[in-house]
């Protein structure tokens, strides 16, 4: 079966097509700045990119020029749309009501829009998308996919914030997590590259990128995440602030005449390691910035690796030991100096980094010594092929 994988964002939509059977990636690319003037770049495997300015007033024309590029005599990998299977969406918020991929219908789409308010940028994209492909591709099934549904399996202990429990009952206030998908697939490909069952061991998986997050993954379930109620929470990230005193808000507000929204537009876009730093919210950046003597950016890296190291230390006690620490996404499968920074911190757990296994980007590899008790790992994320495989599970 082909499955085509779509993420849409407010202006943009991104896209594979995968051959389920082989597990290929047939096709990839992106439409950007929809509702603006519209750009698409198009991956044919084995052609050449195709890159073209074209206007794309909203997603059902971004879809639809995706659908044609697809189905090209020159640069299409399909002879029609016949032979696509179903379609994944990836969905950004499924609040308590969705633990797991669904199939999409009239009555799930419903349920969607009411979280909407819990993910305001991105669960409208994200409908948007999925009826544009229900108008250009009808009769073909669909599958949302929700980056929250992983840490459905949280105890309340681990969820409930310390409020009055009734923001909790009226307004669904509690810790929902995301990246799920991507920590779903990275703690099941540990398990798989081990040769162990995944109900026997104990995960913590560091997905480090521009937005980052940390997940204890106990079983196979999530029971511990460190994004939040938005994913503003947790670590420094690229722009986002991550965890701080929620008293820093009123007293900044006050001093610079600021209402609450603007801090909330400081806290995710002007903060983290770029806030910090005052160089880059992009770590190789940084990390140039800091060979040259930078010391504001040198502090920003070690805050990074100093809060990425506290959260799996943190969740090997609420696992009660740790049996693996892999790392994934841009930071974690690329940085060679983070993984280190942050596995510094953690010899009293039994890891020690191993420089020659350390020196790898973007390749499934253990980078803990041999004696290490606990081991480190890289392991590439592909939520894309997550999607696909939570698509064809439900449709098949």
């Amino acid at each position: 079966m082909k499955v085509l994988v779509i993420n849409c964002g407010s202006s943009s939509l991104k896209y594979q097509l995968i051959d389920s059977d082989s597990e290929q990636v047939l096709a990839k690319g992106l439409c950007e700045r929809i509702g603006i003037d519209g750009r698409l770049t198009h991956r044919p495997a084995g052609k050449d990119k195709v890159e073209i300015e074209a206007p794309m007033a909203n997603h059902t024309e971004a879809v639809s020029l995706v659908l044609k590029h697809l189905t090209d005599p020159e640069v299409g990998v399909i002879g029609s749309l016949a032979e696509i299977g179903a379609v994944g969406h990836r969905i950004v918020h499924g609040g308590e009501k969705f633990a797991a991929s669904t199939v999409l219908n009239d009555e799930v789409i419903a349920e969607i829009e009411k979280v909407s308010d819990l993910a305001p940028l991105h669960n409208p994209a994200n409908l948007i998308g999925i009826r544009a492909c229900q108008e250009l591709m009808p009769g073909v099934p669909m599958v949302g996919v929700f980056d929250t549904a992983f840490h459905q399996t949280m105890p309340e202990k681990a969820f409930l914030y310390g409020l009055p429990y009734e923001y909790y009952e009226k307004y669904g206030v509690r810790r929902y997590g995301f990246h799920g998908t991507s920590h779903s697939f990275v703690s099941k490909r540990v398990a798989e590259i081990l040769g162990k069952d995944i109900k026997d061991l104990k995960t913590i998986v560091c997905h480090l990128g521009n937005g980052a997050s940390i997940c204890a993954v106990q079983g196979g379930k999530s029971v511990d995440t460190s994004m939040g109620f938005t994913p503003l929470e947790g670590l420094v990230m690229g722009t986002r602030s991550g965890d701080l005193d929620p008293a820093i808000l009123e007293y900044v507000a006050g001093k610079e005449h600021k209402d609450l929204s603007a801090m909330e537009s400081v806290l995710n876009k002007k903060s983290g390691v770029a806030g910090v730093s005052g160089v880059s919210s992009d770590f190789r950046d940084l990390g140039k910035a800091a060979e040259e003597g930078n010391h504001r950016a040198e502090v920003a890296l070690e805050m990074f690796a100093y809060r990425v190291a506290k959260y799996v230390g943190s969740y090997a006690a609420a696992m009660n030991g740790v049996d693996v620490i892999a790392f994934t996404a841009g930071i974690g499968e690329n940085d060679i100096s983070m993984r280190a920074r942050v596995l510094a911190y953690l010899g009293f757990l039994g890891v020690t980094v191993d420089p020659e296994k350390n020196n790898v980007r973007g390749e499934e590899r253990v980078i803990s010594t041999d004696d290490s008790r606990v081991l480190a790992m890289v392991v590439p994320t592909n939520e894309e092929l997550a999607i696909c495989r939570e698509t064809v599970a439900l449709v098949k």
